[in-house]
C-alpha cells in the first residue's frame, strides 16, 4: 500500500511545492485547506505541472478548530506540517498570531502522534533563530539559535513562529517523542512561483518591482529555493538522524540591495527598482508608521549567515545558487503577469 502523507496547507507555497515533490517520490497526499475549492485549484495547477494528482485528496481543517483533525490524519504515516498564519498586513499586536499557530501545531502533533504517526515535519523560520540582541554586525546562525519572543523589537510573525516551534518541542519532549519531530527553519524562501500561490518572501520581489521602496533597508538575509526548501521538507521525514533536529534550509546571503541590484541586471528595463540602501535612520522613522518596514528594524546592519553543512548530510540537499533563487522567482512573477518591467 502507498504510504500516506498528510500536508497541512497545501494551498500555500511551500505546501504546493512539498506536495508535489512528495507525489513524484510515489507518496499519495491528503493536503489539509480551510477551502476545498480554493485547494482545487492548487491541485489543477499540480497537474498542469506533470504532477500525478490520481494519488492527491483534499481535506478540510482549520488550524483554529479540533474539527476534521482526527479524521486527516487516519490511516497517515507522516506529517508536513507547513500551515501557519501569515497576514499580508502584519498586527500592530505581537502576540496577536500566537494562538492560531501554537495551538494549531499542538493540535497536528496530538492527532498525529495519538494515530501512531511515524515523524511530524513541522516547518518554523529562521526568524525564530536570529531575533535576539548582541548580535554584533554579523552573526552566524546555527541549530542551537533560538529568538527571544519577549525581546520588544520582534514583531508579530517572528514572535509566532518562535513560540510555536518552542511550543512543539516541549510537547514532544513532554511525550518522550522528540525523535519524531523534526523542524526546518527556512531563510528568505525564493525560486519559480510554479503554482501561482506565492508566499511572503515573494511579495518583497514585488514590492521591488512596483517601486514601493526607492531605497531598501540595510538587511541581509540567506536564500533558499523553494525547490530545495521542498526536497529538505521531504528527504527530512525518511532520513536517518534527522529526528529531533531543527534543519536550516538556507543558501548564500544577500543584501537585500544586492537583490535588487541582480534584478536591474537582468532586468534594466524595470526602472522603478531601487537603487541604494535606506538610512538606517529613516527605516526607523517609517518603522513607526509602516509595518511592513518595522518587521526589520531589529536587523539593520546585521549580516545573517547560516550554517547548513549539517543539513546537507543529514538530507542530501545541496541548495542551489541563491542568485538562480532570486532570478527563478522573478522571471515567473512576470510570466505570471504578478510584476510589470514598465
Amino acid at each position: 500500500m502507498t504510504d500516506t502523507v498528510l500536508v497541512t496547507g497545501l494551498s500555500g507555497f511551500i505546501g504546493s511545492h512539498v506536495a508535489a515533490k512528495l507525489l513524484e517520490k510515489g507518496f499519495a497526499v491528503r493536503g489539509t485547506v480551510r477551502n476545498k475549492a480554493k485547494g482545487q485549484k492548487v491541485v489543477e495547477a499540480l497537474e498542469a505541472y506533470g504532477s500525478d494528482t490520481s494519488r492527491l485528496e483534499l481535506h478540510e481543517a482549520d488550524l483554529e478548530n479540533d474539527a476534521g483533525w482526527a479524521d486527516a490524519v487516519q490511516g497517515c504515516r507522516f506529517i508536513q506540517h507547513i500551515a501557519s498564519p501569515f497576514p499580508l498586513e502584519s498586527p500592530s499586536n505581537r502576540e496577536a498570531l500566537v494562538p492560531i499557530a501554537r495551538a494549531g501545531a499542538q493540535r497536528v502533533l496530538e492527532h498525529g502522534f495519538s494515530a501512531g504517526i511515524e515523524r511530524i515535519v513541522m516547518t518554523s523560520s529562521l526568524f525564530s533563530m536570529m531575533g535576539q540582541p548582541g548580535r554584533g554586525n554579523k552573526m552566524i546562525i546555527s541549530e542551537k539559535d533560538w529568538s527571544d519572543p519577549d525581546w520588544k523589537p520582534l514583531t508579530a510573525y517572528p514572535v509566532s513562529k518562535t513560540r510555536a516551534e518552542l511550543s512543539a518541542w516541549s510537547y514532544a519532549q513532554a511525550q518522550g517523542v522528540e525523535e519524531k519531530l523534526t523542524t526546518i527553519c527556512p531563510g528568505l524562501v525564493l525560486g519559480p512561483d510554479t503554482y501561482n500561490n506565492s508566499g511572503a518572501s515573494l511579495g518583497l520581489l514585488k514590492a521591488m518591482f512596483r517601486g514601493d521602496f526607492p531605497m531598501m533597508p540595510k538587511v541581509a538575509y540567506p536564500i533558499i529555493d523553494i525547490r530545495d526548501c521542498a526536497s529538505i521538507h521531504v528527504s527530512a521525514m525518511t532520513a536517518s538522524g534527522a529526528g529531533n533536529r531543527r534543519l536550516i534550509a538556507a543558501g548564500k546571503t544577500y543584501w537585500l540591495s544586492e537583490i535588487a541590484d541582480i534584478l536591474r541586471n537582468a532586468y534594466p528595463d524595470a526602472k522603478k527598482l531601487p537603487k541604494s540602501d535606506m538610512p538606517n535612520f529613516v527605516v526607523k522613522l517609517v518603522g513607526l508608521f509602516d509595518d511592513r518596514v518595522k518587521g526589520v528594524v531589529p536587523d539593520l546592519g546585521i549580516f545573517h549567515e547560516a550554517e547548513t553543512a549539517y543539513v546537507t548530510s543529514l538530507t542530501g540537499v545541496v541548495p542551489r545558487p541563491s542568485k538562480e533563487a532570486i532570478l527563478a522567482a522573478a522571471d515567473s512573477l512576470i510570466q505570471n503577469g504578478d510584476v510589470s518591467l514598465n
